[in-house]
């Protein structure tokens, strides 16, 4: 079984229904309500607890945050309106639904945009990345400080998929951000969008065929007991930004605004890490659990996704030269 590490760390008026942790270390201080759609067992939500308890030592208990894990606040779309509404203070959410936002900042989140691993560190170091989330933040009013490596996204059905044509007609689970259709348009795939909630249910059941996901994840989220395939397309090089609101953020002082920079950049950089460790190691231990783990044509499918890069998208034809350029 794949070793997770103990490290303290990711709407609606979503009534609470699911996981949450709250902060026992400090009775007192201004409360804080962090979201996100992940379970308990990832990174993504140890490390923010770990955050949570770090920022209430660092500021001497006048903050008390609280983390809701597994969509108990509801789901993506949600909580990304929730930073405005103000039923929630810190989230983690996908690129996708940043951008939808602020298109620009979806540009690492196009099927192939990233090469690999190598070139999303540089992205994420990189000045056109601390510019675009600069572009989020003046959109918004929201701080977005740190980006949290998701993994790259896998494709997994009760089928073989070798070949782009192999996924035509399929009805694919995507989750509820337009940047998802570029990859099931250049495959021929019906995206079917659905929260993240719902999704094990759906497989299920066959009201979907297959979805996608980072293979930590696949495995957090037990969808490899109802598909027998997993294709290792890697397709998006996903990550998270970290986001804390406009109400949130004013109520902080200098030097608490400097706390929450740097706990949550290094909570992302944890986080980030244990995941890439977990995708050295799970696709030995999804076989093992008598799953079929297969190496497409990732040529065959960067092929069919990479025409539609800058075609109808919110990103400069600048932006996408500077990134490819990495």
């Amino acid at each position: 079984m794949i070793r997770r590490r103990s490290l303290g760390l990711g709407l609606g008026a979503a009534t609470l229904a699911g996981p949450f942790v709250s902060n026992p270390a400090v009775a007192q201080g201004t409360r804080l309500r962090w979201a996100h759609v992940y379970e308990v067992n990832e990174p993504y939500h140890t490390e923010a607890q770990w955050a949570a308890r770090e920022i209430a030592s660092r500021t001497g208990g006048r903050w008390n945050i609280e983390v809701f894990a597994a969509s108990a606040l509801g789901n993506e779309p949600q909580i990304n309106q929730g930073l405005t509404l103000g039923s929630v203070d810190i989230i983690y959410t996908g690129m996708a639904f940043a951008g939808a936002s602020y298109r620009p900042i979806a540009i690492s989140h196009a099927p192939y945009m990233l090469r690999d691993y190598d070139h999303f560190q540089k992205y994420r170091a990189s000045d056109l990345h601390r510019e675009l989330v600069a572009g989020y933040d003046r959109q918004t009013n929201h701080h977005g400080l740190a980006v949290t490596y998701y993994g790259d996204r896998h494709v997994t059905a009760n089928r073989s998929i070798l070949q782009p044509t192999d996924m035509r007609g399929l009805k694919l689970r995507v989750p509820q951000a337009p940047s998802f259709l570029m990859f099931t348009r250049a495959v021929g795939a019906n995206a079917t969008p659905l929260a993240f909630a719902e999704v094990y249910l759906a497989l299920q059941t066959g009201t979907v065929d297959a979805q996608e996901n980072p293979l930590p994840t696949i495995q957090a989220k037990k969808f490899y007991e109802v598909q027998s395939h997993i294709s290792l397309t890697g397709h998006i090089t996903e990550s998270l930004l970290t986001i804390v609101s406009n109400s949130a953020w004013r109520r902080l002082s200098p030097a608490d605004r400097e706390v929450f920079q740097a706990v949550m950049s290094q909570a992302a950089d944890r986080a980030g890490a244990d995941i890439r460790n977990q995708e050295q190691e799970l696709a030995g231990w999804f076989r093992a659990q008598g799953k079929t783990v297969q190496e497409p044509d990732r040529a065959a499918f960067r092929a069919a996704c990479t025409p539609l890069h800058n075609e109808g998208v919110g990103w400069s034809r600048a932006q996408y030269d500077r990134l490819q350029a990495l």
